[in-house]
């Protein structure tokens, strides 16, 4: 499939990567922004304070100053205008005009770069405000550009003389989109920068994904070893743990699964064999013959029954749901269960010991565990003989029990007991049996998280303990 080709990276790794320039690419304009608007702040302040100061010195020219031309103070409004035009240095990028009641009289000489005076709808905006009372500091923008402008008017008697200063804001900010071109391509270059970084870093942080793609496509029904290399302590090294721990009981359960079939197989084969042997040698004609292997199927066929009963029930103990813990009186179930087993025989009963206290268990499914313990006891043991059941609680774990005078079981077969279809050479001869009863009983305890405990003595009796942990307090 073309879903397995494509990198690990390919798109968990591009939506890193993707996310991580857009964040770049964000926080790098927006910093520009800021820097833009901060600095068009700072050179309109700059420049009203240049202009403040243009201004302090022309008033006190028309206070303070000499005519040049009488050697006396000024009394004429538009000769205070027309000397400080007249002595003024103008810096590139400014102009100075003078006007004398809203009409311009003066402009500076030729070698001033800024010719407002051509500038019409800036001459007639400035003429409006030649003839106000009051000194303005004001942006003006036309068709030409974007100028800021002081008018400051001066009056004597009829007449009203201004001074226009006029800076061109185009040509003062110049530095500044120069330095804003500037850091548009160092951004540009940063992002170039993040984006090759980023890029490796995602590869070389996505890398355990692809070995757990290759992982997970390499497993198969033939083949359920393979597990993902671990390295590091990093979210992605504790993925590949799970997915190994997954692998593992994932395998485990494919294996019980191919056991349990060849067990079935095994089991099933035999009495089907004995039937079909005996169909096949059967003489119709023959009364008792049909009679005896009529009687034989039925055996067999019975015993396949209670074979399947049992491995249905074997499979319901690894179902989800099959555990169902609540709080227990381990007192009041160890009399029920004792109870309910005096009925499995003609025994000599016995309850030797019940725990008092109350425990986190699934007593319904504990009771069908000990009742098994306590049908073996009867099946492997005489009539008349002691069985004895009891509970207690040691170091905080619960311990039922069930003890016979049975046949008990060679060391040698103790584990062979504990496995599926597992039956002693003794017990075969004794009584019939699937031999899943055990198996069904560890998994009732898995659920619990116990374990089971056998104690055996060949031809004395045995011991069979359920563990199990108890969060208990006494009642």
């Amino acid at each position: 499939m073309n879903a397995e080709k494509i990198s690990p990276s390919a798109t968990v790794g591009a939506r890193v990567l993707a996310a991580i320039i857009l964040v770049a690419s964000i926080a790098l304009a927006t910093c520009g922004a800021i820097v833009w608007v901060l600095g068009q702040q700072s050179l309109r302040a700059e420049i009203d304070e240049y202009l403040h100061r243009s201004q302090d010195r022309f008033e006190v020219l028309a206070v303070d100053g000499v005519d040049p031309a009488t050697g006396a103070p000024f009394t004429d409004a538009s000769q205070v205008v027309y000397t400080h035009i007249q002595r003024s240095v103008v810096r590139p990028g400014e102009s100075e005009l003078g006007f004398v009641d809203g009409e311009l009289r003066w402009f500076p000489s030729a070698e001033v770069t800024l010719r407002a005076e051509k500038d019409a709808a800036l001459v007639e905006r400035l003429s409006e405000l030649s003839v106000s009372p009051q000194a303005t500091i004001t942006t003006i923008t036309t068709s030409s550009g974007s100028y800021r402008v002081m008018v400051v008017p001066l009056r004597d008697g009829a007449a009203q003389a201004a001074l226009a200063q006029i800076i061109d804001m185009d040509d003062a900010g110049a530095d500044l989109r120069r330095t804003m071109v500037l850091y548009a391509a160092a951004a540009v270059f940063t992002v170039a920068l993040v984006t090759a970084l980023a890029w490796f870093g995602v590869e070389r942080l996505l890398h355990p994904i692809g070995v757990l793609r290759r992982a997970t496509e390499s497993i198969g029904a033939n083949d359920l070893t393979s597990r993902v290399p671990v390295k590091g302590r990093d979210d992605l090294s504790a993925l590949a743990r799970a997915i190994n721990g997954m692998l593992e009981r994932v395998q485990r359960s494919v294996e019980a699964e191919r056991s349990l079939l060849d067990d079935v197989g095994h089991e099933l084969r035999t009495p089907i064999t004995i039937i079909r042997g005996h169909m096949e040698l059967l003489d119709p004609e023959d009364t008792q013959d049909v009679i005896q292997t009529r009687c034989l199927a039925i055996d067999e066929l019975d015993r396949m029954g209670t074979l399947v009963n049992d491995l249905l029930e074997l499979a319901k103990t690894t179902e989800s749901g099959f555990f169902r813990p609540r709080a227990t009186q381990l007192s009041e179930l160890t009399v029920q269960v004792f109870d309910k087993a005096r009925a499995l025989g003609e025994r000599q009963w016995v309850l030797e010991e019940s725990a008092t206290c109350v425990c986190q268990v699934d007593p319904t499914r504990l009771t069908q565990a000990w009742l098994q313990l306590a049908a073996n006891a009867v099946k492997y043991s005489d009539a008349g003989s002691r069985i004895a059941l009891g509970s207690r609680v040691e170091d905080g774990q619960a311990r039922l029990w069930v003890a016979d005078e049975g046949i008990g079981i060679a060391e040698a077969d103790l584990e062979l007991v504990r496995q599926r279809f597992g039956r002693s050479t003794e017990a075969e001869r004794r009584a019939p049996g699937t031999g899943l009863g055990l198996s069904i009983v560890e998994n009732i305890l898995s659920a619990h998280g116990g374990a089971l405990e056998i104690s055996s003595q060949q031809g004395a009796g045995s011991v069979f303990t359920l563990r199990l942990p108890c969060d208990h307090h006494a009642r």
